[in-house]
This record gives structure tokens, C-alpha cells and sequence, in this order.
């Protein structure tokens, strides 16, 4: 007998890619997520692209979560450089962190890529009814996240916090 928490579900999604270079129409990392989620049966109802400014990437936040989307991702801003900032700005709002994610993300990255897989402050958390993925620009990670991690756990997350 399945679990409730096992179901397929089709979630709205919200992508915010941070960069300061790339427009929509050159954005291979945001195409491809939104290419694999259609793909597994979801929507992508928010897209954006926003500097690599801590408050642009915080207002964009927050429109996501005034928005239907139950899930939001953004793509950029988890490296070491002084520029990355998406991850101390959504960590400033998490309710509740998800450490397990960011250390199975980066376990996927290292079998993938070694020591720079490391070197990800990727993250995933809580806000309101909400979950937030933080993950790296580049097309290869956001493959790896939704494979590895969201795709086949999107159910149960969401099943979990439609609990509370």
C-alpha cells in the first residue's frame, strides 16, 4: 500500500537565475530546468533573471512567495566569491534550513565533478508553505539537483509540509 507522502504530484514552480551577464534567451541552466520539470509533469509559473544583488534577489523572494508556486529555485550565487550572494540572502529567510540537501548535493557534485563539487554553498529550505533550492549556475548542477534530489523527492517534501 503506497504512502500519501509517495504520490505523484504536479507542483508550480517559481526560477530565479542570478548573473549579471546572461538574458533569457542565452540562460542554458534555466532552460534546461525548465525543460526537466515540464518534462516530469510541473510548471514553471515565475521566471526571472536578477543580478547578483542581495536585495533584487530578496524582492524577487518574496514576489515568489506571494505567487501559487510551491517551490521556488534559483540558479547562481552559491560559490565563494564575493559576488555569490543568493545563499546568505535566502538563508536570511529560511524558517526552517534543510542541511541534507546541501550535503547530498554536494556528495552527487564530487562523484561528478571532485573537489569543485565541494566548493558549492548550496542549500534547500523553509519559508512559510514554501521550498527553497538554492543551486549553482551551471546547466550540469541543476541536472544533478533535479535527478538526483528534487524530481524524485518533491512529492514527500511537499507532502510533509502541507502537514504543519
Amino acid at each position: 500500500m503506497s504512502h500519501p507522502r509517495d504520490q505523484q504530484i504536479e507542483a508550480d514552480f517559481a526560477l530565479l537565475v542570478t548573473s549579471d551577464s546572461r538574458t533569457l534567451e542565452d540562460d542554458h541552466t534555466g532552460n534546461l530546468a525548465v525543460s526537466m520539470l515540464e518534462a516530469a509533469g510541473h510548471n514553471v509559473i515565475k521566471r526571472a533573471i536578477v543580478p547578483n544583488d542581495a536585495e533584487k534577489i530578496k524582492k524577487w523572494i518574496l514576489e515568489a512567495m506571494e505567487s501559487e508556486a510551491s517551490v521556488i529555485i534559483t540558479s547562481g550565487g552559491t560559490g565563494i566569491g564575493t559576488v555569490d550572494v543568493t545563499v546568505d540572502t535566502a538563508r536570511g529567510m529560511f524558517e526552517k534550513e534543510l542541511p541534507g540537501f546541501g550535503e547530498q548535493f554536494r556528495r552527487l557534485s564530487y562523484d561528478e565533478v571532485g573537489v569543485p563539487g565541494l566548493m558549492s554553498r548550496s542549500t534547500a529550505g523553509v519559508i512559510g508553505k514554501k521550498l527553497v533550492f538554492c543551486l549553482p549556475g551551471s546547466s550540469g548542477a541543476m541536472r544533478t539537483a533535479l535527478n538526483g534530489i528534487i524530481l524524485p523527492g518533491i512529492g514527500h517534501m511537499l507532502w510533509e509540509l502541507s502537514r504543519r
